[in-house]
């Protein structure tokens, strides 16, 4: 699984400077000086020198914005982030020419500066301050960094350090992709996402909006499919049992973006220097859609309500041409609310089989002259393709779409490795990396039982910074690579502050792969800056994760150890999965293995036997895993309820011990089962856990297991 405004604003503009960029050889930038103390800046920059003394900053200095309306909106914006996290509050003072203020600091344009996009220049002396660029972007980075440099203030006054900066990105593409798809983030959660990416100097939000779960974009011309394709029942009998008095049907979970909300989003992220990559996937992923048309669909019945599954759906789009209409009358809307280049159509995880099974779609497939089911999906991405280029705009995919016949011109976004960029590359293709599972946020990033649910394995801080953008086979087409990004899949991610605790301190490390020179990356040094951000982020309110740069957890001896402490048994489909219930309040998140849930608890004192209690939850088997389910092993219970089952040593002698789930039967939430003792045994030993189940639906999960004397 891949995870795996105003009616005209600014965003072009930003475009076009990552076009120019797209021309300016990577390394332009002159050899770094050594970044000293006290610049705790992050993203680190191209050069920086450091100077003597500091510059004053209190609530009477003088803010300058030399020349337009836009430098002093640039201008305004650093006023604002002032206020915001240290409160002082400096008004804006626009004047039309370069006259210096003693003692001020002043924001101006330089057509003598830096031509290299988004670049800047800041100096910082105990007299003044002066931020100065070519262009807007780099105008706004400069802000950027100013901040970052603005500490505490002390007796109502900041010590900024004296020194310059001469800064400019390594890559034109930094971003993230948000999954707003799988659950629903508020429009003002989305503005707030989009600030707190211009603080680390991304500058792309690819934003998915449709999916099997739901389509989230309101497009007036077919209203169903956010009236209908934008809301589901969640998975698990908690929500089964939340019944809506209005209908007596269990409520409907979801949302959806207005036309008028998009409007504001693009708006306010061109100010931020944010370009919004809408992802629309076809002709995969597209269960919602066609729930809500059912006329769009390849299978002959279609299915008749949005699914809560996680996976991949057989679900396809089918190819005729009042599909192609539709796909173009969508995208009409697209274009006129989202004005930047790239169009992301995904092109990911198309499951064949029902194109193989339709006697429609194989009629369709010889009308349109083409060999087979693969040349189909090329199809899709070739025709979408030409009627965007037609627009003025170009197709973004998933790195599927080269296996099914790439377009030319498209951009291919490589998640399955690093291998789609390089094929890409060598093909003559515009690329971006964002590989599982090193760039993909939805991995825990530490071990603590604190963590919010996610994938099982661990992504931390350091393995996003050491990832390498140009590896050998890509160094050779550097010049094709657009850049990283970085993506939030939101399977697990339920609410919006954990889509920020997941992405952050991670995206931090992945700005700096993104922006900084790579013989400036050092992970050491990195971390040694990494607390003044953290530092940064609870002046703004920014969540994040507080486990990341944590030891390792140690239990005491008798205390509870969680399901994150334990073992699994395989490590085949790791997650840490949140408990449906209660539906409202805390749930328990569970360290299971779906493909085998089964734990081991390593070192076990047993010389003297044992007291045990355990705690167990029920989580919804609403994973579409296809034919891999049918290698899931159960243990047959003894009891209409089972069993959780203990073995020592290994998972497969005898039992020593088994606790009845009877119960926990009737709780959705977590249940701490009567204790049972363990029978002495020279030494330590390895408990295994095992529960003992029917089918697979709810699937049983350990909470916590306690071992006392």
């Amino acid at each position: 699984m891949r995870r795996r405004l105003p009616a005209r604003c600014p965003a072009p503009a930003l475009w076009a400077a990552l076009a120019l960029l797209a021309g300016a050889a990577e390394g332009a930038v002159p050899p770094p000086a050594p970044v000293q103390a006290p610049a705790a800046l992050v993203p680190r920059p191209a050069q920086l020198l450091t100077g003597a003394g500091n510059f004053a900053l209190s609530p009477h200095t003088p803010l300058v914005a030399t020349g337009n309306a836009e430098v002093e909106r640039i201008a305004g914006y650093f006023a604002e982030l002032l206020s915001s996290s240290r409160g002082i509050r400096l008004a804006v003072e626009r004047q039309a020419d370069e006259a210096a203020r003693p003692h001020g600091i002043a924001f101006r344009l330089d057509p003598a500066a830096d031509a290299t996009p988004e670049s800047y220049r800041l100096q910082i002396s105990p007299g003044s301050i002066g931020v100065a660029a070519r262009t807007i972007p780099g105008l706004f980075y400069g802000a950027v960094t100013l901040w970052q440099l603005c500490g505490a203030p002390q007796a109502g006054v900041i010590r900024v350090p004296a020194l310059s900066v001469n800064d400019a990105p390594r890559f034109r593409w930094r971003g993230v992709m948000l999954d707003s798809a799988r659950h629903f983030q508020s429009p003002q959660f989305i503005l707030r996402y989009i600030d707190w990416m211009a603080l680390h100097k991304l500058n792309v939000l690819s934003w998915h909006l449709t999916d099997d779960q739901a389509w989230r974009l309101e497009i007036k011309k077919y209203p169903r499919l956010t009236s209908v394709g934008a809301w589901r029942v969640p998975a698990g009998r908690a929500a089964q049992h939340d019944l809506d008095p209005a209908t007596g049907r269990p409520r409907l979970y979801g949302g959806f973006y207005s036309q008028e909300d998009v409007r504001r989003i693009v708006a306010h992220a061109a100010q931020r220097n944010v370009a919004i990559v809408p992802e629309i996937d076809l002709p995969g992923h597209t269960t919602a859609a066609i729930v809500a048309y059912p006329e769009l669909g390849a299978a002959p019945a279609a299915p008749v309500a949005v699914p809560a599954d996680w996976g991949i759906y057989p679900n396809v789009l089918n190819a005729e041409e009042s599909t192609f209409v539709f796909l173009q009358n969508v995208l009409d809307e697209v274009l006129a609310l989202f004005p930047g280049r790239y169009i992301h159509l995904g092109g990911d995880e198309v499951v064949k089989d029902q194109w193989q099974a339709s006697a429609r779609v194989q009629q369709r497939i010889r009308e349109l002259g083409l060999a087979n089911e693969a040349a189909l999906h090329g199809y899709f991405a070739q025709r979408l393709s030409r009627y965007l280029e037609a627009h003025g705009r170009e197709l973004i995919g998933w790195d599927e779409i080269l296996e099914a016949g790439v377009p030319p011109g498209a951009v291919v976004v490589s998640w399955r490795g690093e291998r789609g960029a390089v094929s890409a590359a060598a093909a003559g293709h515009d690329a971006v990396l964002a590989p599982d599972p090193t760039l993909y946020f939805d991995h825990r990033q530490g071990s603590g039982p604190g963590e919010p649910p996610g994938r099982g394995s661990l992504i931390t801080v350091a393995d996003v910074y050491r990832f390498n953008p140009l590896p050998g086979d890509l160094a050779d087409h550097a010049e094709h690579l657009l850049g990283v990004q970085g993506n939030l899949w939101t399977e697990h991610v339920r609410t919006e502050e954990r889509a920020a605790y997941m992405t952050y301190p991670r995206a931090a490390a992945l700005a700096e792969v993104a922006w900084t020179q790579p013989q400036n990356i050092d992970l050491g040094d990195f971390m040694r800056r990494l607390p003044a951000q953290l530092e940064r982020y609870r002046a703004l309110g920014v969540p994040h994760s507080v486990d990341a740069l944590a030891a390792p957890r140690s239990v005491a001896a008798g205390a509870r150890h969680m399901s994150q402490d334990l073992k699994t048994c395989t490590e085949k489909l790791v997650l840490a999965l949140e408990d449906d219930a209660p539906l409202a309040g805390p749930r328990a998140v569970f360290l299971i293995d779906v493909m085998d849930p089964c734990w081991i608890f390593p070192g076990v004192d047993l010389e003297h036997g044992a007291r045990l209690t355990v705690a167990v939850g029920q989580v919804p088997f609403n994973f579409q895993l296809g034919n891999a389910v049918a290698g899931i092993k159960l243990n047959p219970p003894a009891s209409a309820a089972g069993e959780l089952e203990v073995r020592a040593d290994n998972c497969a002698g005898a039992p020593i011990a088994a606790l009845p789930l009877a119960p926990a039967v009737a709780n959705d939430a977590v249940t701490a089962l009567p204790p049972v003792s363990l029978p002495p045994r020279a030494g330590r030993h390895d408990l295994c856990f095992k529960f003992t189940q029917a089918r697979l639906d709810p699937l049983w999960a350990l909470d916590w297991v306690q071992v006392s004397r």
